[in-house]
């Protein structure tokens, strides 16, 4: 690939602003304000001292501009005392930003990510997409703190990026578009113009990527794919294969908020900045001011669900060659009609120990990690994956409120 496609430096130059210039019907109808403040309130209500610190959520708050500071100072208080020993890179990285946000000083915790991703490879030539999620984070936030000592680490993702981006990812497209679109913007004056060419490349690819995947509501991957997307699309100066209309993404957005679908902190923390015009590029821009927030908006109370119960039809399956225990098992479970997923899984494996799971604690909730004894293996690239019929859900079994007659099947697979 030529670096130096001097046709590729021009076109960026020729769109330059122009993603923003489209965009600028970007913005929430103050009628429907009351929705996404409703959100906001209920994403810092999740802040506790016994609830595990989500950088994520500090980020949204101080950029959307925080109503509960008991929360905004706890959540601080406590990613300043985290010890970057128990982080992943990614982590890491979101505890710099949320730290940066907040007008806090990360102190080594920014020499640490900056060696961890010098010494970084992706674990095979054929890596998933995800894999580089939270390397592009990485990436980020040392562009925000240091964008010169970031070029060469940046400029080796980059190259690794372009031979390993398949099948793509909008989650990981989006931080990469961030990441690289941080760099380019601050490249040092003297700098080779090769740094130049290659992130133009990159990004044109990843956007061309993302572009694909804009659905005609305007819906990015899926819902909780958007938020990021979103940002994504509202910084690139490169030209979109497919039309972006951000004005219908965001009525479609608003709606899923209405009818309850953004009620995962984790969920909300990606969509919010979207909601109130940033983006993680905004986030050494934060203006940390000691005054008073404006109180907590109020909002309507949800309606209260119907007591009767439900039945859930539960099937666990694995079918894979090479583990040892193969099953194909359906149960009927009752429980209480709006219950989520997890309380099917629960319900089940009271009845019958086949269906005993267990769960391991991410940042977006509870993830079904075992099933019968079959656990998930990162070597193996393989996971307990649940589908209604045949459709993939999209959200966590703490998030997933299954209807009456429902089929759930728990497939163990790979990917």
């Amino acid at each position: 690939m030529a670096w130096c496609n001097l046709h590729l430096l021009n076109l960026l130059w020729a769109l330059a602003g122009t993603s923003m210039q489209t965009q600028s019907s970007c913005f929430v109808p103050l009628a429907q304000q009351p929705l996404v403040n409703g959100i906001q309130v209920l994403m810092e209500n999740s802040v506790t001292s016994s609830a595990h610190p989500n950088p994520s959520i500090l980020i949204a708050m101080n950029l959307a501009g925080a109503y509960n500071l008991e929360a905004q100072k706890l959540l601080t208080y406590r990613l300043m005392a985290s010890d970057t020993d128990d982080l992943t890179i990614g982590q890491l990285a979101l505890t710099i930003m949320a730290l940066t946000s907040s007008c806090r000083d990360p102190g080594n915790k920014v020499s640490t990510l900056q060696r961890q991703m010098e010494s970084w490879t992706p674990s095979g030539s054929n890596a998933q997409a995800s894999t580089f999620y939270g390397p592009s984070l990485a990436i980020l936030a040392l562009c925000q703190k240091n964008p010169e000592k970031t070029l060469p680490i940046a400029a080796r993702l980059a190259k690794i990026l372009w031979n390993n981006f398949s099948p793509f990812n909008v989650d990981t497209g989006a931080m990469v578009t961030l990441a690289l679109t941080c760099m380019y913007n601050k490249i040092p004056i003297g700098s080779e113009e090769g740094y130049k060419a290659l992130f133009v490349e990159v990004l044109n690819k990843t956007v061309e990527q993302i572009s694909m995947r804009i659905e005609d509501n305007g819906i990015v991957g899926n819902i909780y794919s958007t938020g990021l997307a979103m940002q994504a699309l509202s910084v690139t100066p490169m030209q979109l294969n497919k039309q972006w209309n951000c004005r219908k993404t965001v009525d479609t957005i608003l709606s899923e908020i209405e009818q309850g679908k953004f009620h995962n902190p984790m969920s909300i923390a990606q969509i919010l900045p979207s909601l109130k015009g940033k983006t993680y590029l905004d986030v050494p821009h934060v203006f940390c001011s000691p005054e008073v927030r404006p109180t907590p908006p109020s909002h309507p109370s949800p309606v209260p669900t119907s007591a009767s119960s439900i039945t859930v039809i539960y099937t666990i399956n694995n079918q894979l060659r090479g583990v040892e225990l193969l099953f194909n098992v359906t149960i009927e479970v009752s429980v209480k009609n709006g219950s989520v997923l997890l309380a099917v899984l629960e319900e089940a494996q009271r009845k019958s120990p086949m269906f005993k799971f267990e769960t391991t604690m991410t940042s977006w909730g509870p993830v079904v990690s075992s099933i019968n004894n079959i656990a998930e293996n990162v070597n193996h690239k393989t996971y307990w994956q649940f589908l209604s019929g045949k459709t993939p859900l999209n959200e966590g079994v703490a998030d997933y409120k299954p209807f009456n007659h429902e089929h759930i099947t728990a497939n163990f697979t790979q990917y």
